[in-house]
Protein backbone atom coordinates (compact mmCIF):
# COMPACT_ATOMS: atom_id res chain seq x y z
CA UNK A 1 0.00 0.00 0.00
CA UNK A 2 1.15 3.67 -1.40
CA UNK A 3 1.12 5.27 1.94
CA UNK A 4 0.87 9.12 2.30
CA UNK A 5 3.76 11.72 2.80
CA UNK A 6 3.41 13.46 6.04
CA UNK A 7 5.16 16.84 4.59
CA UNK A 8 6.92 18.56 7.66
CA UNK A 9 6.58 22.45 7.01
CA UNK A 10 9.50 23.60 8.87
CA UNK A 11 12.54 24.04 7.02
CA UNK A 12 15.36 21.49 8.12
CA UNK A 13 18.55 23.34 8.13
CA UNK A 14 21.90 20.92 7.53
CA UNK A 15 25.31 21.74 8.65
CA UNK A 16 27.52 18.46 7.30
CA UNK A 17 30.12 21.07 5.20
CA UNK A 18 33.40 19.40 3.12
CA UNK A 19 35.98 20.71 1.44
CA UNK A 20 37.40 19.52 -2.52
CA UNK A 21 40.91 18.42 -2.32
CA UNK A 22 42.03 21.80 -4.42
CA UNK A 23 39.74 23.74 -1.50
CA UNK A 24 38.71 25.63 -4.76
CA UNK A 25 35.09 25.26 -3.19
CA UNK A 26 33.58 23.84 -0.50
CA UNK A 27 29.77 21.63 -0.11
CA UNK A 28 27.41 21.84 2.42
CA UNK A 29 24.21 19.81 2.56
CA UNK A 30 20.84 22.01 2.65
CA UNK A 31 17.65 21.10 2.76
CA UNK A 32 15.15 23.60 1.92
CA UNK A 33 12.35 21.49 3.40
CA UNK A 34 11.52 17.98 3.92
CA UNK A 35 11.25 16.79 0.27
CA UNK A 36 13.95 19.28 -1.15
CA UNK A 37 17.18 18.48 0.05
CA UNK A 38 20.58 19.29 -1.91
CA UNK A 39 23.93 20.30 -2.33
CA UNK A 40 25.22 24.16 -1.93
CA UNK A 41 28.57 24.37 -3.74
CA UNK A 42 30.17 27.83 -2.26
CA UNK A 43 33.30 28.67 -3.95
CA UNK A 44 36.15 29.88 -1.61
CA UNK A 45 35.93 33.49 -1.85
CA UNK A 46 35.75 36.59 0.42
CA UNK A 47 33.23 37.59 -2.63
CA UNK A 48 29.82 37.82 -2.55
CA UNK A 49 28.58 35.12 -5.71
CA UNK A 50 25.58 34.62 -7.59
CA UNK A 51 23.88 31.79 -7.10
CA UNK A 52 22.81 29.16 -9.76
CA UNK A 53 19.80 26.97 -8.41
CA UNK A 54 20.32 23.36 -11.37
CA UNK A 55 17.45 21.64 -12.05
CA UNK A 56 17.53 17.92 -13.09
CA UNK A 57 16.09 15.82 -15.89
CA UNK A 58 13.31 13.78 -16.23
CA UNK A 59 12.36 10.72 -14.08
CA UNK A 60 14.19 9.54 -11.01
CA UNK A 61 17.23 12.05 -12.01
CA UNK A 62 19.00 13.06 -8.77
CA UNK A 63 21.08 16.21 -8.03
CA UNK A 64 23.90 14.87 -9.51
CA UNK A 65 22.40 14.09 -12.76
CA UNK A 66 22.29 10.08 -12.19
CA UNK A 67 19.30 7.45 -12.17
CA UNK A 68 19.58 4.19 -10.22
CA UNK A 69 21.79 1.92 -12.03
CA UNK A 70 22.46 4.70 -14.28
CA UNK A 71 25.28 7.31 -12.95
CA UNK A 72 27.27 9.71 -15.25
CA UNK A 73 28.08 12.58 -12.27
CA UNK A 74 26.87 15.17 -15.75
CA UNK A 75 25.12 17.62 -12.96
CA UNK A 76 28.11 16.90 -10.21
CA UNK A 77 30.54 17.67 -12.38
CA UNK A 78 28.96 20.74 -14.08
CA UNK A 79 28.21 22.68 -10.41
CA UNK A 80 32.12 21.57 -9.49
CA UNK A 81 33.48 23.27 -12.62
CA UNK A 82 31.23 26.39 -11.68
CA UNK A 83 32.08 26.18 -8.02
CA UNK A 84 35.77 26.54 -9.30
CA UNK A 85 35.03 29.83 -11.64
CA UNK A 86 33.58 31.51 -8.65
CA UNK A 87 30.56 30.45 -8.75
CA UNK A 88 27.95 28.75 -5.93
CA UNK A 89 24.99 26.39 -7.44
CA UNK A 90 22.83 24.47 -5.49
CA UNK A 91 22.12 20.69 -6.87
CA UNK A 92 19.05 19.08 -5.58
CA UNK A 93 16.54 16.22 -5.69
CA UNK A 94 13.70 16.90 -6.79
CA UNK A 95 10.47 15.19 -4.95
CA UNK A 96 10.00 12.15 -6.80
CA UNK A 97 13.54 10.94 -6.01
CA UNK A 98 13.16 11.58 -2.42
CA UNK A 99 9.14 10.03 -2.60
CA UNK A 100 11.15 7.36 -4.10
CA UNK A 101 13.75 6.36 -1.94
CA UNK A 102 11.46 6.49 0.90
CA UNK A 103 9.25 4.35 -0.48
CA UNK A 104 6.06 6.30 -0.01
CA UNK A 105 5.39 8.12 -3.78
CA UNK A 106 2.04 7.88 -4.82
CA UNK A 107 2.54 9.20 -8.22
CA UNK A 108 -0.91 10.06 -9.20
CA UNK A 109 -0.72 13.05 -6.56
CA UNK A 110 2.09 14.30 -8.35
CA UNK A 111 1.76 17.80 -10.93
CA UNK A 112 4.11 19.54 -12.87
CA UNK A 113 3.46 22.29 -11.13
CA UNK A 114 4.29 21.17 -7.89
CA UNK A 115 8.09 20.75 -9.18
CA UNK A 116 7.62 24.39 -10.66
CA UNK A 117 6.72 25.34 -7.20
CA UNK A 118 9.37 23.49 -5.39
CA UNK A 119 11.99 25.93 -7.57
CA UNK A 120 10.25 28.88 -6.46
CA UNK A 121 10.32 27.75 -2.83
CA UNK A 122 14.18 27.02 -3.33
CA UNK A 123 14.32 30.57 -4.79
CA UNK A 124 13.10 32.49 -1.74
CA UNK A 125 14.56 30.58 0.36
CA UNK A 126 18.07 31.35 -0.80
CA UNK A 127 16.37 35.16 -1.52
CA UNK A 128 15.70 35.31 1.87
CA UNK A 129 18.97 34.59 3.26
CA UNK A 130 20.75 37.25 1.33
CA UNK A 131 23.77 35.43 0.72
CA UNK A 132 24.20 36.10 -3.19
CA UNK A 133 24.48 38.84 -5.19
CA UNK A 134 22.02 37.00 -8.23
CA UNK A 135 19.98 33.84 -8.14
CA UNK A 136 19.65 31.93 -11.66
CA UNK A 137 17.89 29.42 -12.17
CA UNK A 138 19.58 26.60 -14.80
CA UNK A 139 17.30 23.64 -15.78
CA UNK A 140 18.51 20.20 -17.87
CA UNK A 141 16.29 18.65 -20.13
CA UNK A 142 12.66 18.44 -18.59
CA UNK A 143 14.26 21.32 -15.89
CA UNK A 144 14.61 23.62 -18.28
CA UNK A 145 10.58 23.97 -18.53
CA UNK A 146 10.50 23.40 -14.69
CA UNK A 147 13.05 26.44 -14.76
CA UNK A 148 11.39 28.90 -17.11
CA UNK A 149 8.09 28.51 -15.22
CA UNK A 150 9.26 29.27 -11.86
CA UNK A 151 12.20 32.45 -12.92
CA UNK A 152 9.23 34.66 -12.75
CA UNK A 153 9.69 36.50 -10.66
CA UNK A 154 12.61 36.67 -8.67
CA UNK A 155 15.16 35.00 -11.21
CA UNK A 156 17.74 37.27 -12.23
CA UNK A 157 18.78 35.49 -15.58
CA UNK A 158 17.44 31.60 -16.82
CA UNK A 159 19.52 29.07 -18.79
CA UNK A 160 18.53 26.05 -20.67
CA UNK A 161 20.48 23.20 -21.04
CA UNK A 162 19.64 20.79 -23.81
CA UNK A 163 15.40 21.73 -23.07
CA UNK A 164 12.81 21.16 -25.56
CA UNK A 165 11.68 23.28 -27.73
CA UNK A 166 8.29 21.65 -28.51
CA UNK A 167 5.41 20.63 -26.58
CA UNK A 168 6.20 16.91 -24.78
CA UNK A 169 3.45 15.33 -26.80
CA UNK A 170 5.71 16.15 -29.71
CA UNK A 171 9.07 15.18 -28.50
CA UNK A 172 7.47 11.87 -27.20
CA UNK A 173 5.81 11.03 -30.53
CA UNK A 174 9.24 11.78 -31.87
CA UNK A 175 11.11 9.64 -29.58
CA UNK A 176 8.99 6.47 -30.24
CA UNK A 177 8.42 7.42 -34.01
CA UNK A 178 12.71 6.61 -33.93
CA UNK A 179 12.94 3.99 -31.62
CA UNK A 180 9.36 1.72 -31.69
CA UNK A 181 7.60 3.00 -34.64
CA UNK A 182 4.76 0.31 -34.64
CA UNK A 183 4.10 2.02 -31.36
CA UNK A 184 3.70 5.28 -32.31
CA UNK A 185 -0.11 5.55 -33.60
CA UNK A 186 -1.14 4.41 -30.24
CA UNK A 187 1.08 6.77 -28.32
CA UNK A 188 -0.23 9.50 -30.64
CA UNK A 189 -3.66 8.55 -29.54
CA UNK A 190 -2.97 8.19 -25.59
CA UNK A 191 -1.24 11.42 -25.82
CA UNK A 192 -4.52 13.42 -27.61
CA UNK A 193 -6.80 12.28 -24.88
CA UNK A 194 -4.26 13.44 -22.69
CA UNK A 195 -3.96 16.57 -24.36
CA UNK A 196 -7.71 16.95 -23.41
CA UNK A 197 -7.60 16.32 -19.82
CA UNK A 198 -8.78 12.78 -19.88
CA UNK A 199 -7.23 9.74 -18.60
CA UNK A 200 -7.36 6.45 -20.71
CA UNK A 201 -7.27 2.69 -20.09
CA UNK A 202 -4.22 1.48 -21.05
CA UNK A 203 -4.20 -1.84 -23.21
CA UNK A 204 -0.54 -2.18 -24.54
CA UNK A 205 2.12 -3.21 -21.83
CA UNK A 206 5.18 -1.82 -23.83
CA UNK A 207 3.57 1.38 -23.35
CA UNK A 208 3.26 1.23 -19.96
CA UNK A 209 6.72 3.03 -18.80
CA UNK A 210 5.21 6.12 -20.27
CA UNK A 211 1.13 5.90 -19.82
CA UNK A 212 0.80 3.65 -16.82
CA UNK A 213 -2.14 5.02 -15.01
CA UNK A 214 -0.85 6.58 -11.87
CA UNK A 215 1.41 8.70 -14.24
CA UNK A 216 -1.02 10.16 -16.80
CA UNK A 217 -2.55 12.94 -14.22
CA UNK A 218 1.42 14.13 -14.19
CA UNK A 219 1.47 14.20 -18.49
CA UNK A 220 -1.79 15.63 -18.14
CA UNK A 221 -0.51 18.76 -16.09
CA UNK A 222 2.92 18.87 -18.40
CA UNK A 223 0.79 19.25 -21.57
CA UNK A 224 -0.60 22.32 -20.26
CA UNK A 225 2.86 24.07 -20.53
CA UNK A 226 4.27 25.47 -24.53
CA UNK A 227 8.17 25.72 -23.65
CA UNK A 228 7.93 28.25 -26.66
CA UNK A 229 4.76 30.54 -24.84
CA UNK A 230 7.00 30.17 -21.06
CA UNK A 231 10.08 31.23 -22.98
CA UNK A 232 8.13 34.48 -24.38
CA UNK A 233 7.31 35.66 -21.12
CA UNK A 234 10.69 35.98 -19.58
CA UNK A 235 12.69 39.50 -19.28
CA UNK A 236 15.49 38.85 -17.49
CA UNK A 237 18.89 37.61 -19.63
CA UNK A 238 18.65 33.99 -21.12
CA UNK A 239 21.26 31.25 -22.14
CA UNK A 240 20.07 28.29 -24.33
CA UNK A 241 22.55 25.29 -24.46
CA UNK A 242 22.48 22.41 -26.91
CA UNK A 243 25.09 20.09 -27.98
CA UNK A 244 24.91 19.17 -31.32
CA UNK A 245 25.80 15.18 -30.53
CA UNK A 246 22.35 15.07 -28.37
CA UNK A 247 20.16 12.00 -29.54
CA UNK A 248 17.16 13.15 -26.87
CA UNK A 249 16.87 16.74 -27.79
CA UNK A 250 17.87 18.07 -30.86
CA UNK A 251 19.10 21.39 -31.77
CA UNK A 252 16.11 22.67 -33.62
CA UNK A 253 14.69 22.37 -30.29
CA UNK A 254 17.20 25.38 -28.81
CA UNK A 255 16.29 27.31 -32.20
CA UNK A 256 12.79 27.46 -31.65
CA UNK A 257 13.50 28.46 -28.08
CA UNK A 258 16.05 31.17 -29.32
CA UNK A 259 13.18 32.23 -32.17
CA UNK A 260 10.54 32.49 -29.54
CA UNK A 261 12.38 34.89 -27.51
CA UNK A 262 14.93 36.71 -29.84
CA UNK A 263 16.86 38.48 -27.18
CA UNK A 264 18.19 35.63 -25.91
CA UNK A 265 21.29 34.02 -26.56
CA UNK A 266 21.51 30.54 -28.58
CA UNK A 267 25.16 28.32 -27.86
CA UNK A 268 25.32 24.97 -29.80
CA UNK A 269 28.22 23.04 -28.79
CA UNK A 270 29.58 20.67 -31.42
CA UNK A 271 30.25 17.10 -30.28
CA UNK A 272 28.34 17.48 -26.96
CA UNK A 273 25.35 15.02 -26.25
CA UNK A 274 22.73 15.67 -23.73
CA UNK A 275 24.38 14.75 -20.62
CA UNK A 276 27.06 17.15 -21.26
CA UNK A 277 29.89 15.03 -22.60
CA UNK A 278 32.35 15.02 -25.70
CA UNK A 279 31.87 12.08 -28.73
CA UNK A 280 33.88 11.67 -31.62
CA UNK A 281 32.49 8.88 -32.38
CA UNK A 282 28.58 6.99 -32.65
CA UNK A 283 25.64 6.02 -30.95
CA UNK A 284 27.24 3.42 -29.60
CA UNK A 285 29.93 5.64 -27.60
CA UNK A 286 27.28 8.09 -26.95
CA UNK A 287 24.95 5.96 -24.90
CA UNK A 288 27.76 4.67 -23.03
CA UNK A 289 28.52 7.77 -21.34
CA UNK A 290 25.19 7.72 -19.84
CA UNK A 291 26.95 4.52 -17.53
CA UNK A 292 30.16 6.36 -16.87
CA UNK A 293 30.15 8.69 -13.88
CA UNK A 294 34.25 9.48 -14.13
CA UNK A 295 33.75 10.95 -17.58
CA UNK A 296 34.20 14.35 -17.19
CA UNK A 297 31.67 17.23 -18.89
CA UNK A 298 32.97 19.45 -21.52
CA UNK A 299 34.83 22.07 -20.82
CA UNK A 300 33.12 24.80 -23.11
CA UNK A 301 29.94 24.12 -21.98
CA UNK A 302 31.28 25.96 -18.29
CA UNK A 303 33.40 28.23 -20.37
CA UNK A 304 30.16 29.55 -22.31
CA UNK A 305 28.16 29.13 -18.76
CA UNK A 306 30.89 31.47 -17.14
CA UNK A 307 31.06 33.63 -19.76
CA UNK A 308 27.08 34.40 -19.96
CA UNK A 309 27.10 34.94 -16.01
CA UNK A 310 29.81 37.19 -16.40
CA UNK A 311 27.18 39.48 -18.49
CA UNK A 312 24.38 39.49 -16.78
Amino acid sequence: MIKKIIFLSFVLFSTMVTFSQESKFSTEEINVNALIPGTLYTPNTSKKTDLIILIAGSGPTDRNGNQPGVSNNSLKFLAEGLAKNNYAVYNYDKRPVVEMRSGEIDESKLSFDILIQDVKDIVSYFKAKKQFNKIVIAGHSEGSLIGMNAAVPDANAFISLAGAGRPIDEILIEQISSRAPMLKEETAKGLESLKKGQTFELKNPMLASLFRASVQPYIISWLKHNPQEEIKKLQIPILIVNGTKDIQISTQDAELLHKANPKSELVLIQNMNHIFKEIKGDDAENMATYTNPNLPVMPELIEKITTFLKKI
